[in-house]
């Protein structure tokens, strides 16, 4: 799963490197703790010369070289996450100053998330002590330096950058390397053989290059390999038979690599596995591959490798299955009525050819567990079976039937033959040209069927593998300000980790035109590691596929842009399906992690003939309709009449206009608000302002969160509550305080934003001497920095230019690790390209 699948295991190791070396130098530092902390000595001349360097080469702009780098402070050191969170921006360089001679030695270099945009530094070889160099998530260019096959180091990730052309043999030289990952690059040629030479190497990821030919078979010498992935590249020929060589493997992901079947049956030797994922496997078919011996497996994916035969009885026995996706093969027979598969959470079995019928202990799993058995072969059962939104039995049934007994479409039977269908996918009701738009807001799910239209229904499966579920996972939001015209179709997408299917009823038969309506609203296409993912999906209609390996970015050359396809086809038996399906191909963690499958904008479904008109036999019929309409226009112009003078007119209440608003952001309920703050408690309000009170929360995931309650006595509550809300909902950056979503309820109007642990900067300044936080210098200056950081974006690089007019240390809040960022907008304004970003008239605090 690219970058995902190195999170969190991968990330928890390289922290833990961190930490470990961290610990070292403090124990170095402090032999006694009775005895003062004694400053460490700074590294060598030529190293500092070489840092000098190596900022160049990266473009890294920030290292406050008047600061002993080995002293973890300033710009040298980033704090570790807390609480088992992984931090996708660090900037940490740690010294080893164990060394006999009192000497500080430079030892890791990490930094991630921070959009430099230069080369690969060759001065890297200057520091002959480096171990670990972690460069992920920058726009990094050029080639590896051949410099770096001198170093001696055990852990190097160059992922999610911009490299390009062959990895270099030279690589094969660093024969002390653990862990090599150079995965979402633009890699391409062959696996060096001279990996070979690699015998330290523990893991190796590889994921969503450009690499083609055939697996080395030096590899096999790698014996102390626990993790391989290499995934969604070119490769060619059959998946290697090489895993008996590698006794210790632990993880392998195989997904879209281009190798065809079938599995090997060497992979039986690898006792060891606790994940597997093999996927989008063509060529010659395979037989359930035998896992027998792997008891510890924790993640099983064989998806879409053309397996047939029967599911092998010690699955269900499996006691440690979490995760079971054996989707899109032709697997048969029935599944078994034991229940001892009681801790797998997630179980994918969709499109085989499952017969018999559903066993009960599947039918009566709660919430906790998604079970999705779409498009098989099973016999009508028991009564227990219904339409619940963690079974789904689209389409499961032996004759095309959607479910058995109980069938959940009994409450919306076609009233009459439809000719037209169109749906905003993910977003609210519209009208666009005159067409209206039917909304379709629901959360989507992970195995998830429930029609809730008599024209069209849903059905959704698949898993975002490697994130932390929650319920916004099938709603994409934009992220910044559309200028495409239509906008209202493309500010929400709905999302699939693999297979979502619209399925139309009630459709008269005949030729149809369908519509498709796509856009990038998360990717971006900047000078950003945000701008690397690769969205690649495919689309059927009526099960034929028309796009293949479709990528919206790419049709249209740029992100948050209108991409329309149009396609013929043919209505029988009154149905029409639309099914968009995820094959393993592109980036899995660009942005962020869980960042891939189709996306779908709008959808709309046009009979290419006209709906027929009332025969004679109804014509008095349609002249009493006809005067019946007259009549009714009168009285509405009459009324219009009124209410243009002003007889009726009201003003819309603020829930109407902050509901109308196209935010980019969501809407909690405020029996939610009232829960997360035990009804606005005093002991949990954290701050007050003209604005009103700040109170925080907890919402019911362990979320933290801090909620602006708009006062009522605030005469400009409004004004600035649209200002703000209007404003931070299309704004993302590092240095900008983030919000979640907003409340509107009759009078109630809330804000509600990320939790900031360290209150303001003012607090931490000029509150009580025993609530004061110790910020030093270099912490200061690091929060004037970022404060210039935050308002760079505003003022010159979002999309949307805008001018705060208001900072103050009030206004600039630190989290946990003193990171800072702007908050407060509600006295901010658009800056007007026209007009000059220049205003002297006096806003914010007196």
């Amino acid at each position: 799963m690219g970058g995902a699948a190195n999170c969190p295991s991968v990330m928890n190791i390289l922290f833990g490197y961190i930490i470990l070396t961290v610990f070292l130098v403090l124990v170095c530092m402090e032999p006694n703790q009775v005895e003062a902390r004694v400053e460490p000595p700074y590294p060598p001349d030529y190293e500092l010369k070489a840092l000098h360097e190596i900022a160049a080469e990266l473009g890294k702009k920030d290292w406050n070289f008047s600061e002993n780098p080995c002293n973890n402070k300033s710009s040298w050191f980033t704090p570790p996450p807390t609480h088992g969170s992984q931090a996708i921006n660090n900037s940490t360089v740690t010294c080893n100053c164990s060394f006999t001679n009192g000497e500080c030695h430079i030892e890791v270099i990490y930094l991630a998330g921070q959009d430099l945009d230069g080369v690969l530094p060759p001065s890297l070889s200057k520091l002959l002590y480096i171990k670990t160099v972690i460069l992920h998530r920058n726009y990094l260019k050029g080639i590896i330096p051949r410099e770096w096959a001198a170093l001696k180091l055990e852990t190097l990730s160059v992922a999610m950058n911009h490299i390009t052309g062959p990895i270099p043999g030279y690589l094969g030289n660093i024969t002390t390397l653990k862990y090599l990952s150079l995965e979402n690059n633009q890699f391409s040629g062959t696996i060096p053989p001279e990996f070979g030479r690699l015998v330290n190497l523990e893991n190796l990821t590889l994921n969503a290059n450009y690499l083609t030919g055939k697996f080395p078979l030096s590899l096999a010498n790698l014996s102390n390999l626990k993790e391989l992935r290499i995934s969604s590249n070119n490769f060619t020929g059959k998946i290697p038979d090489i895993f008996r060589s590698w006794k210790q493997l632990e993880k392998l992901e195989i997904q879209a690599s281009g190798f065809e079947g079938p599995i090997p049956s060497s992979l039986a030797l690898l006792h060891n596995l606790v994940e597997l994922r093999i996927s989008d496997l063509p060529g010659e078919g395979s037989k359930f591959p035998n896992l027998k011996n792997m008891k510890n497996m924790y993640r099983l994916m064989l998806r879409s490798c053309n397996i047939s035969g029967t599911i092998p009885d010690y699955i269900w026995e499996l006691s440690g299955l979490q995760i079971l996706d054996l989707s899109f093969n032709k697997l048969e027979g029935n599944i078994s009525d034991s229940e001892s598969l009681t801790k797998a959470q997630y179980m994918y079995l969709t499109k085989n050819s499952l017969a018999g019928h559903i066993p009960e202990w599947m039918s009566i799993r709660d919430s906790r567990y998604q079970i999705d058995l779409s498009y098989n072969n099973f016999s009508e059962s028991h009564q227990s079976l219904s339409c619940r939104e963690n079974l789904n039995l689209f389409q499961s049934f032996s004759g095309g039937k959607n479910l058995g007994p109980d069938n959940c479409l009994k409450s919306l039977p076609c009233s009459k033959d439809w000719y037209s269908v169109n749906i905003n996918c993910g977003g609210g009701a519209t009208t666009i040209n005159g067409v209206n738009y039917e909304a379709d807001e629901d959360l989507g799910g992970r195995a998830k069927y429930v029609p809730l239209k008599e024209t069209w229904e849903t059905s959704s499966t698949g898993l975002f593998w490697d994130t932390t579920p929650t319920s916004m996972d099938f709603i994409a939001r934009n992220v910044s300000v559309l200028r495409t015209n239509n906008s209202e179709l493309y500010t929400r997408a709905r999302l699939s980790p693999l297979s979502l299917t619209y399925y139309f009823r009630c459709l008269a038969n005949g030729n149809y035109t369908v519509t498709l309506h796509f856009a990038e609203i998360v990717i971006r296409d900047n000078r950003s590691y945000q701008s690397l993912g690769r969205r690649i999906f495919d689309v059927y209609v009526q099960e034929k596929l028309e796009l293949k390996d479709f990528n919206i970015k790419n049709e249209e050359k740029g992100v948050d842009k209108a991409a329309i396809r149009k396609f013929k086809t043919v209505v029988r038996n009154k149905t029409l399906t639309i099914r968009f399906h995820w094959a393993g191909k592109g980036t899995t963690a660009i942005p962020r992690r869980g960042t891939y499958g189709p996306s779908i904008s709008a959808i709309s479904v046009d009979s290419d003939i006209k709906p027929p008109v009332l025969s004679g036999r109804n014509k008095n019929l349609k002249f009493i309709v006809g005067a019946v309409v007259s009549v009714l226009c009168l009285v509405f112009i009459i009324l219009g009449i009124l209410w243009w003078k002003g007889y009726f007119r009201c003003e819309p209440s603020r829930e109407q206009v902050l509901r109308g608003l196209d935010l980019q952001t969501g809407f909690f309920t405020f029996k939610q608000m009232k829960a997360a703050t035990n009804n606005f408690d005093a002991a949990n309000k954290i701050g007050e302002g003209g604005f009103g009170a700040v109170y925080k929360g907890v919402l019911l995931d362990g979320t933290i969160i801090a909620i602006k309650k708009l006062s009522s006595k605030s005469r400009q509550g409004d004004r600035e509550f649209l200002n703000e809300l209007g404003m931070i909902s299309g704004l993302q950056h590092p240095n900008v305080v983030r919000l979640y979503g907003c409340c509107v309820e009759g009078t109630q109007l809330l804000l509600v934003y990320e939790f900031m642990e360290n209150n303001s900067v003012a607090h931490a300044l000029f509150s009580p001497t025993e609530s004061q936080l110790k910020l030093d210098w270099p912490t200061r200056q690091k929060i004037c920095l970022g404060i210039a950081k935050g308002l760079t974006f505003l003022h010159e690089e979002s999309s949307l230019k805008v001018v705060h007019r208001d900072i103050k240390t009030t206004n600039v809040l630190l989290d946990s690790n003193l990171n800072h960022k702007i908050s407060d907008f509600g006295l901010a304004k658009f800056d007007e390209e026209e007009n000059t970003h220049i205003s002297t008239r006096i806003a914010g605090t007196m």
